[in-house]
């Protein structure tokens, strides 16, 4: 008669599932240490950043109480406090605070970018008298003899290592007419859309 027990090592297949399907002490705590890292995280944003957050508010509250804070000792048992609260958080929740928090270092990378590519060009106006032609010709509106004072005066600066003031007002000039070509690209895009939907209506008659 065959042995019942022949190949048993005393458990059930099912108990050794059981036991091993619950996440591990090791993977317990990196889950926690993320949320504790996730909520340091939201402490040093902007409040008004914050407050914009889907999030529940005994968590806001939280975060926004640890940014009053300015005690050493007492800014570090808040934190700690900020990360039970994030462990309280659900799955989905948690999702949702990490894709803004992504989109804000999106949104950050492009403004360095943008900068990047203003100083490059304030470099360029600086080293070829031709860049400042072809600024002139994308923004006439310019004052061109204001323009020409500041390069000299940046150049000088420069060479005779003074101060970098007519260096940091070009910039300004350069950031400015940026914000101002980004908000009418932003404009035409919004009476595009606009537009489209004219032309659907029209299509529909």
């Amino acid at each position: 008669m065959p042995n019942p027990n022949r190949g048993s090592v005393g458990f059930q297949s099912s108990e050794f599932e059981e036991k091993y399907d619950r996440p591990s002490k090791t993977e317990l705590k990196r889950q926690s240490d993320a949320l504790q890292d996730l909520g340091h995280e939201l402490v040093d944003q902007p409040r008004d950043r914050v407050k914009r957050v889907p999030m529940p508010e005994d968590v806001r509250d939280a975060i926004l109480e640890c940014q009053n804070i300015k005690n050493h000792e007492g800014r570090r048992r808040q934190l700690q406090f900020v990360g039970k609260k994030m462990r309280t958080l659900s799955e989905e929740e948690i999702a949702i605070i990490q894709r803004t928090i992504e989109g804000w270092k999106g949104a950050s990378k492009a403004d360095t970018a943008a900068l990047h590519a203003l100083e490059r060009r304030r470099e360029k106006l600086l080293a070829d008298d031709q860049a400042l032609t072809v600024l002139l010709a994308e923004h006439p509106e310019l004052d061109v003899q204001h323009l020409r004072t500041l390069i000299r005066n940046a150049r000088k600066e420069q060479a005779e290592n003074k101060p970098p003031k007519a260096y940091r007002e070009i910039f300004q000039i350069l950031k400015e007419l940026d914000a101002k070509a980004r908000g009418a690209a932003k404009a035409a895009a919004a009476e595009g859309d606009e537009g489209g939907d004219d032309d659907e209506e029209g299509d529909d008659e």
